[in-house]
């Protein structure tokens, strides 16, 4: 039985009725404002005419990116003119409507636009104001222009990595955003945490997300390492190991789970070799043992390696594609997919990576079309669509 069948008719979305205004732009801020949507806030995008630029990002179907939407699915779509005194009113307006604003511009941005939120807290002192940089809103880097790869880089990220790469003396290339994810799931808990502390003291305040920070939090342990100059002890080179056909991942993290790779590899007389019998020796002469480990595995075929490990509580993995990772019956049955639907058809997207059994956190089933909502919204805090002030028009605050 799955956690939320325990509760399977459960409609309940734990943000429902928080408002988002959402300035942010390409992944991190985009994939902090969806989780919060997915939790049931009306998340409220406000984009330019043109829109941002992650929707013209591949894959793109009839000119619809599913990349954009996986980022974006479930929000409301605005279009404003942010350097015009009309969209700026329009901003003041929903700001003095919303609980939550989330933006990951330069700093500085949004105070010269006067929509920082020093200028918002006099609106609305509720406000929970969350902004996402790439070394934070002050100090001697704040205002440098910084994306995922830069971040890592500049984390000591990558070298770290590096370190872990016998023989090779070059930094990896950046493929996969790991600093934006991580950014923007900060900055989701952060929202949280505000949100369960205004209610006891009834204001918002300013969130401050790093992504340099957030980046750090990933090296553990190399972080410690570098505050010491005592050279910390070799760690395991945990990599992919030769089978019959391909490569596996085997992790050995506990003496129980050595003494049961020894039992299946056929070599128990080296669970006492002085060279592997406790851990501090074992990581001396890791490669040695590796060495022995492949030696049986390249003797069986990937599955016939893996079903042996399986067997014996090992932990191991084939290496495989996303695509194979998205076929695995473990992902079917989390229902860790759902179908959403943009004007170029239907695509999946990836649930929330938990399940809650009070709580629905499965995502919106469709994607707003750029400025859809622009009018009703408009007209919703008293302006219309040529930024004149209808007459009766009163403005409802939280």
């Amino acid at each position: 039985m799955q956690l939320a069948d325990k509760h399977e008719r459960t409609t309940t979305k734990a943000f429902a009725g928080l408002r988002v205004l959402d300035f942010s732009t390409t992944i991190a801020g985009p994939h902090c404002a969806r989780m919060l949507a997915d939790m049931g806030a009306e998340v409220i995008k406000i984009e330019t005419d043109g829109g941002e630029t992650m929707r013209t990002r591949p894959p793109l179907r009839k000119g619809c990116s599913t990349v954009f939407g996986q980022l974006n699915v479930g929000k409301k779509s605005i279009v404003l003119d942010l350097k015009s005194e009309d969209g700026k009113e329009a901003v003041r307006r929903l700001a003095a409507t919303a609980d939550v604003l989330v933006e990951n511009f330069r700093p500085g941005v949004m105070r010269r636009l006067r929509l920082d939120y020093d200028s918002l807290r006099p609106v609305n002192p509720r406000l929970i104001y969350c902004s996402i940089s790439g070394y934070g809103q002050s100090g001697p880097s704040a205002e440098l222009p910084a994306y995922a790869p830069v971040i890592h880089a500049a984390s000591g990220y990558d070298m770290a990595h590096l370190a872990y790469q016998p023989g090779r003396d070059r930094p990896d290339y950046c493929g996969i955003y790991h600093a934006d994810v991580v950014t923007g799931t900060y900055g989701f808990g952060a929202i949280a945490a505000a949100l369960y502390q205004r209610t006891a003291t009834g204001l918002g305040q300013h969130i401050d997300v790093s992504m340099l920070e957030s980046m750090l939090t990933l090296t553990v342990i190399e972080l410690q390492s570098a505050q010491f100059a005592v050279k910390p002890p070799p760690r395991p080179m945990f990599g992919p190991t030769e089978t019959a056909n391909g490569y596996v991942m085997i992790t050995v993290a506990s003496e129980k789970t050595f003494q049961c790779l020894m039992a299946v590899i056929g070599r128990p007389e080296w669970i006492s070799d002085p060279r592997f019998a406790s851990y501090a020796v074992r990581r001396d002469n890791w490669a040695d043992m590796m060495d022995g480990v492949e030696a049986w595995s390249r003797q069986l075929s990937t599955d016939a390696c893996l079903a042996a490990l399986g067997s014996a509580g090992v932990p191991a993995s084939a290496y495989r594609t996303v695509s194979e990772a998205l076929a695995d019956p473990q992902i079917a049955h989390r229902q860790a997919l759902s179908s959403v639907e943009d004007g170029g058809g239907s695509f999946k997207v990836l649930n929330l990576p938990f399940r809650m059994t009070g709580t629905d956190t499965t995502p919106g089933k469709t994607m707003a079309v750029l400025g859809e909502h622009t009018d009703v919204l408009r007209d919703e805090i008293g302006l219309s669509s040529d930024g004149a002030i209808p007459s009766g028009k009163t403005l409802a605050t939280r």
